[in-house]
């Protein structure tokens, strides 16, 4: 039985597939207000869920000179904004347990990078918020060992959780998505979200930044949505070639509506007659 989580008016879990989309980083609040309302607009008319998603701080950055963002005070500012102006929820990471607090007063829910789904203190910190928590499994990890990792959350008081899948590290600058991940980690009675963006990113493709090949992010998208997952965590930005972060594996604006309609009908064919792939033999495509 898989929890539902209520954010906002949103509901993740068990209905209709929640779209989590926006630019990577903070760029500008006129940027990110522009490409939020756009999304908002398509999911709207597709009869998606949204909730906006974009960083403050982009504390991983392959090279200590890339952007990283706003930072936190301003940061936070611009998504409260947008959060107000769009009437949308709104996600954003955080990376150290000081950072949990502060960003729970605005953010509806807060996710924890890949790279840091072990550390017990930031899940402790961001689980004693109280907010939803989307937990990125990391790219070194099996999704059988995220069990721990929901256990660590509702030892320390919080039962909303949800995994994300973003792909396995796969020799050197590769990521590959074994796609078993998703019914495993919903077996574990979580909500299930798939990162299409960064499960097409090649980490340190470029030297000093990051490639990627957002070719196929409609593909796995459409592979993932197959099976049955609750939430689509997309990058999107009006012009990836010039974005500040993450360019090669995001999403073109103008191009989100194509994705998200064929999104739309599989998403439903799932949910209506198909039914969410389950490890249950006997439930399997029920």
């Amino acid at each position: 039985m898989v929890t539902e989580i209520e954010i906002g008016k949103v509901r993740i879990g068990g209905g209709p597939l929640a779209v989590i989309a926006g630019p990577c980083s903070l760029e500008s609040l006129e940027l990110s207000m522009e490409t939020g309302k756009r999304i908002k607009e398509i999911s709207e008319e597709l009869g998606l869920n949204y909730i906006f998603k974009a960083s403050y701080d982009k504390a991983n950055r392959t090279s200590i000179h890339s952007y990283r963002g706003p930072g936190l005070e301003k940061g936070l500012r611009w998504l409260s904004e947008i959060k107000e102006t769009l009437g949308v929820p709104v996600i954003t990471d955080i990376h150290e347990p000081w950072q949990a607090a502060p960003v729970a007063e605005v953010a509806d829910v807060l996710q924890i990078p890949a790279f840091l789904c072990r550390q017990t203190d930031l899940l402790v910190a961001a689980s004693k918020t109280g907010k939803p928590l989307n937990v990125k499994k990391g790219q070194f990890m099996s999704p059988y060992d995220m069990k721990a990792v929901v256990s660590k959350c509702n030892e320390a008081g919080n039962d909303k959780v949800m995994l994300c899948e973003r792909g396995t590290t796969m020799g050197y600058g590769q990521l590959v998505v074994d796609m078993r991940s998703l019914p495993i980690m919903r077996s574990m009675g979580c909500p299930v979200v798939f990162d299409a963006t960064h499960s097409v990113q090649m980490p340190g493709g470029r030297g000093d930044t990051s490639g990627g090949d957002r070719r196929f992010v409609p593909a796995l998208s459409r592979a993932a949505v197959g099976l049955g997952i609750d939430a689509l965590f997309l990058e999107v930005h009006p012009n990836p070639d010039e974005a500040l972060s993450d360019g090669p594996n995001m999403v073109p604006l103008d191009r989100l509506k194509d994705i998200l309609t064929g999104i739309k009908v599989l998403d439903d064919l799932v949910k209506s007659d198909l039914g969410v792939f389950s490890l249950d033999w006997e439930d399997a495509g029920k």
